[in-house]
């Protein structure tokens, strides 16, 4: 008999591994095509199966090269994957014995393959244990110990090596491990922070205070999009990261503001919620089905200021010269700052990718920037951590675009956070790396004299 919950997890694997679903997305429907069947316990276990076996992958992979006699590449999707979620079970939760991950494991090897492949997935997983993962600290190499350690891919590792030191990297790849909290954004517009606090209290909701005014952390949620309070727009889901963006660019009320990477939305709709949703707000995103997040998000938390379109904004448009009083880059990028929460960017981004993704950045800023009126501000910023997608970019900017400037980041903002102020290093620029409670992402203002 095979345990439907794992057999769900185990589809949701296959789906991001093999077809190349994002994590979220793919755990996200295939929980609400059996919503029907689980409680909330199983949707947790499917949860910490999934995101535990993605983020995992290298050093559960090398685990299973130790006892496979069949090489990775040869091994069937299936049976691969219901190797990988069975050995994440018996080395990485304690509360799982080991007797049911083997057997439920051999149980789903019986309905996705033969009966060879149930006793090769028997053969590999009773041999498996927590010491295997131990070994790995015994590694003299420091390099491949924290690959093998922490899950991370050797490129990677080597491309934050050439940019910070050893220690440095090693609390990154630590860090990219830690399961993140979800944080959340009051929408002052339709009730005050205070109102909101305690109509958490009330659903009995634990929350803490975020290093930002408008945030709160909470802990042992799911399904938040089915609160009452999350539907009718008192507040959305946001990192903090992500959050003090819209704070750097500080629009105005009355401003015209450009926001040309805007899905999903959440940066456009605090840009129009600092502006008190008074002034314009252009959404645009390179697909239609992107743009349409923008506007749900704006139609439920209020919003009527954001004019969404689908609009590739590394194309120049002569009719919208000097158009603008504050633009938002928030350029696509590899994501390495938020491993935490989208581990599947491990396995799916390559060291090639960096040159391709830094010719769009590229290309976008100097595009947009033409749309800049004189003495308006700019903010590029993106969830990474790598200087060729960042540092690199705006200071290659700078040398062909002399009428721009770096702009001081506002002292208040600076001031009243000291986690800010402590990686504010250089006028204008504000970089994060991944810590325990927020994800590492890059903010760099800027000024057209």
């Amino acid at each position: 008999m095979v345990d439907e919950v794992r057999e769900i997890a185990l589809k949701a694997l296959y789906k991001i591994n093999e077809e190349g679903a994002y994590s979220n997305i793919a755990l996200d429907k295939i929980i609400n095509d059996n919503i029907k069947k689980i409680n909330q316990r199983d949707i947790g276990f499917i949860s910490e199966i999934v995101y535990g076996t993605v983020t995992w992958r290298l050093t559960i992979d090398e685990i299973i090269k130790k006892y496979s006699k069949i090489r990775i590449k040869k091994i069937s999707s299936w049976i691969l994957n219901i190797l990988r979620m069975s050995v994440y079970q018996i080395v990485f939760l304690d509360k799982v014995p080991k007797s049911a991950a083997v057997n439920e494991g051999v149980n789903l090897a019986k309905r996705y393959g033969h009966k060879s492949s149930a006793n090769f997935v028997n053969a590999v997983l009773r041999k498996v244990s927590k010491k295997d993962y131990e070994e790995f600290f015994e590694i003299e190499n420091q390099k491949e110990r924290l690959s093998k350690t922490t899950s991370m891919p050797m490129w990677i590792i080597d491309k934050l090596l050439e940019e910070n030191d050893f220690a440095l990297v090693e609390k990154i790849c630590k860090n990219s491990l830690i399961k993140p909290k979800t944080s959340i954004r009051v929408n002052r517009l339709k009730i005050s922070k205070e109102d909101l606090e305690d109509n958490l209290r009330e659903l009995g909701i634990e929350f803490e205070q975020g290093y930002l005014d408008d945030f709160l952390v909470i802990d042992k949620i799911r399904n938040i999009e089915n609160l009452p309070i999350f539907k009718n727009g008192s507040f959305t889901v946001q990192d903090e990261g992500a959050g003090l963006i819209p704070l750097v660019l500080a629009p105005k009320k009355g401003d015209v503001v450009l926001d040309a990477c805007s899905s999903p939305g959440g940066k456009t709709t605090y840009l129009a919620e600092i502006m008190e949703n008074d002034g314009k707000i252009d959404a645009w995103d390179l697909h239609e089905h992107r743009t349409k997040l923008v506007e749900n998000t704006a139609k439920r938390l209020g919003l009527t200021i954001i004019n969404t379109e689908t609009k590739d904004a590394s194309i120049y448009d002569e009719s919208l010269k000097e158009k603008y009083d504050k633009i938002l880059l928030d350029v696509p990028c590899l994501g390495l700052g938020v491993l935490k929460r989208k581990p599947d960017i491990k396995w799916e981004r390559k060291e090639d990718d960096i040159k391709e993704i830094s010719q769009i950045q590229e290309k976008i800023l100097d595009t947009c920037s033409k749309y800049l009126k004189p003495n308006g501000e700019l903010v590029y910023s993106t969830c990474s951590i790598l200087k060729d997608e960042n540092e690199n970019i705006i200071e290659k900017f700078l040398e062909k675009n002399k009428n721009f400037t770096y702009c001081n980041i506002e002292e208040k903002i600076v001031e009243k956070n000291k986690k800010i102020k402590e990686n504010n290093k250089k006028t204008g620029i504000i970089k994060f790396f991944q810590d325990e409670g927020n994800d590492g992402f890059f903010i760099c203002k800027l000024i057209k004299k």
